[in-house]
């Protein structure tokens, strides 16, 4: 069975060219180490909840935009030895791939699908 790793995290509007070619990168060591597709979703509808929202979420400030993105690995197995390679791996060190967003406000989890329906 699949399992997904999902995020939510604010990205200045202003850095949008730099957060693909960030997540390019990124997606690339996912997709190496045995992630079957990866999804990165710039916000365009993501209004603003009484309670709670994915603003809030993240405290995204004016001019940012909400992202929401998920990595699908074939199941948990898979991810979890994948994961330990990708922390590690050097074209996503800081240092040669610097995050064009506030890192410490990016939310995230992995995820046992309990339903799919397809077509």
């Amino acid at each position: 069975m699949a399992y997904i790793d999902g995020f939510v995290m604010a990205v200045p509007i202003a850095n949008e060219q730099a957060f693909i070619e960030h997540a390019k990168k990124v997606d690339s060591v996912f997709l190496e180490n045995g992630a079957k597709r990866v999804l990165e979703c710039w916000g365009d509808d993501v209004p603003e909840g009484k309670q709670t929202d994915f603003r809030k979420a993240v405290q995204a400030k004016e001019g940012e935009a909400v992202l929401f993105s998920w990595v699908e690995w074939p199941d948990k197995a898979t991810r979890d030895k994948a994961m330990a390679k990708v922390m590690e791996d050097p074209r996503l060190k800081p240092e040669n791939n610097p995050m064009p967003f506030d890192g410490k406000r990016m939310i995230f989890g992995g995820f046992s699908p309990v339903v799919t329906l397809e077509r």
